[in-house]
């Protein structure tokens, strides 16, 4: 029996992304983001037909796609609407993908939908599991390549910052970050939320050398507003402030509007063992 509607959480770009040496495979922590969302909801009828209120969500080629690898059928309307952009870097594809196989019952674990999703597109964000942000994860091959310690508690405030890009499955022009996975771990063991922070900007700041925009303003930003570190899509347009726990300013949000960051969020995370 299909759900009647499914809401499936989204993230806000990466505390790390990049390869795991120079040859390595492209690997994130992930950001996760309890305030942005897909939901999905399903009209029983004959066919199948997929409609994302105009948002490009998931056109029914991938959506017969994923539903094939995962063995399952759903016929009738399946409406999608998602609060973050498409090409946002906020998990908006993969949180599609992951509703409608929950729509369609599907009967599998975390990993297998992952394999279904990279079968379908690619490359896949891990909002399929539980706590996606404890996980080194290779996007593009569906593989855990670590478990991560909790992460320490941090107050969060973004926005999307100039034009929304797709991830392209096949771009592997991502800087080496092999040498922050053991601080990472260690900062996160610590309950170092701003190591944690400085570790998510280093992460960011090389990403941007490589593929730019030049003239990004999160790091200004950052230092602007006392915020111990920042966080990007890698490969979208969200860009976020990492505090710690109580030391956002109340009037952060029109800090940001003004340097030109669209639909501003704010959210916690970690903190929670």
């Amino acid at each position: 029996m299909s759900a009647a509607a499914v809401r499936v959480a989204g993230h806000f770009g990466e505390f790390l992304q990049g390869r795991i040496g120079p040859g390595g495979p492209v690997a994130l922590v992930t950001l996760p983001c309890p305030v942005l969302a897909v939901t999905a909801r399903h009209v029983p009828g004959p066919g199948l037909s997929v409609h994302g209120a105009g948002q490009m969500l998931l056109g029914p080629v991938r959506a017969r796609r994923l539903l094939t690898a995962l063995r399952c059928r759903l016929n009738g309307r399946v409406m999608l609407r998602a609060t973050m952009p498409a090409g946002g870097g906020a998990g908006a594809s993969t949180a599609a993908l992951v509703a409608l196989a929950r729509l369609a019952g599907a009967a599998t674990g975390p990993q297998a939908l992952a394999r279904a999703c990279v079968a379908t597109e690619g490359a896949s964000d891990p909002l399929m599991f539980d706590m996606p942000e404890r996980l080194l994860w290779a996007s593009r091959r569906a593989v855990v390549l670590d478990r991560l310690p909790p992460l320490p508690a941090l107050d969060v405030v973004g926005g999307f910052y100039g034009p929304h890009r797709r991830t392209e499955a096949r771009d592997m022009d991502f800087p080496d970050i092999a040498d922050l996975i053991a601080p990472w771990r260690a900062a996160a063991e610590a309950g170092d939320g701003p190591a944690v922070a400085a570790l998510a900007a280093e992460s960011a700041r090389r990403t941007l050398a490589l593929r730019g925009p030049e003239g990004d303003p999160t790091e200004a930003l950052a230092r602007a507003t006392g915020a111990a570190g920042f966080a990007i899509a890698h490969t979208g347009s969200a860009r976020a402030l990492l505090f710690r726990r109580g030391d956002m300013p109340e009037d952060i949000a029109a800090t940001l509007r003004r340097a030109g960051l669209r639909g501003t969020v704010r959210f916690e995370v970690g903190g929670k063992g």
